[in-house]
């Protein structure tokens, strides 16, 4: 159903990227931003995993240093036959965890100095089994596909709004074209966001669910998360840049958002029960 849904948002997010190239009238801008953004995007793709891994400090941490981490992911690609992603420590307390990589072959599985000092083995298992579960559906492709859509809808809507301050008094623009383009240049951005965090609430279900399905059992992955809502309200991400938020197990900040509408997390409180019900059926 979550892959139904991702299908539908990311067509809504084209036919949007249409609709706002249209309301322009320029298909040579369309093209420009639309290119621009493709090749921002394809950087962001290769090279993301660094510049996340570098952005946090993360290390790669050895066997000896986090055996259980290792034990529990080997175990977890084996049965899973998938390759052994590399492990990083990220030096911090907040608890949190996230994957990484273009790939399954070049995947990275980060976690937090916090996170392990948290859980215990089984909690752990379910959290690394849902970053393993993001690896396997190749959620980073995913995203990047979203953003490049999106970036180029957040240009095109710049562009208008600078043909706007600059054009606006063109005799062949009448009244009403320049109040449809000025609501198309409030409104796209905003309809963009909300499909690209839709997006990525789905994204986290089916990695629930599949992490779920990879330890044959959904409480572990429960616990984990009520242990970590708690533990982010004691250890929040304060240098988590909010770009990357959506990257994280859990969201990095504290308390809960004044608008849910703009989480990149579904509701915590619907995730323990999704998985609850899971009980018995995986």
């Amino acid at each position: 159903m979550n892959i139904f849904k991702t299908t539908v948002l990311l067509a809504a997010l084209t036919l949007l990227l249409v609709f706002v190239g249209g309301m322009i009238g320029g298909r040579t801008g369309m093209i420009y931003a639309f290119v621009f953004a493709l090749i921002m995007n394809f950087v962001s793709y290769w090279f993301s995993d660094k510049i996340v891994l570098m952005m946090y400090k993360a290390q790669p941490a050895k066997e000896e240093e986090v055996p259980a981490v290792y034990r529990i992911v080997r175990g977890l690609a084996a049965r899973n036959n998938m390759p052994m992603p590399k492990i990083y420590i990220v030096p911090t307390p907040m608890p949190n965890a996230f994957a990484t990589g273009r790939s399954p072959q070049h995947a990275v599985v980060a976690v937090t100095d916090g996170i392990l000092r948290l859980l215990n083995e089984t909690e752990l298992e379910g959290v690394l089994a849902h970053e393993m579960a993001h690896v396997k559906h190749r959620d980073i492709l995913t995203s990047t596909i979203v953003a490049t859509v999106a970036g180029a809808i957040y240009m095109l809507a710049n562009m208008a709004r600078w043909s706007m301050m600059f054009g606006g008094r063109d005799r062949e623009r009448n009244s009403a074209n320049l109040i449809a383009l000025l609501v198309m240049v409030i409104l796209a951005p905003i309809a963009a966001t909300l499909i690209q965090l839709a997006i990525s609430r789905s994204r986290e279900y089916d990695a629930d669910e599949g992490g779920a399905h990879f330890t044959h059992n959904p409480i572990g992955l429960a616990n984990a998360l009520k242990k970590l809502q708690m533990g982010i309200q004691h250890a929040p991400g304060q240098d988590v840049n909010p770009t990357t938020a959506h990257m994280f197990i859990v969201n990095p900040f504290k308390g809960k958002d004044l608008m849910s509408l703009f989480s990149t997390h579904p509701p915590m409180e619907k995730r323990i029960a999704r998985l609850e019900a899971l009980v018995g059926k995986v």
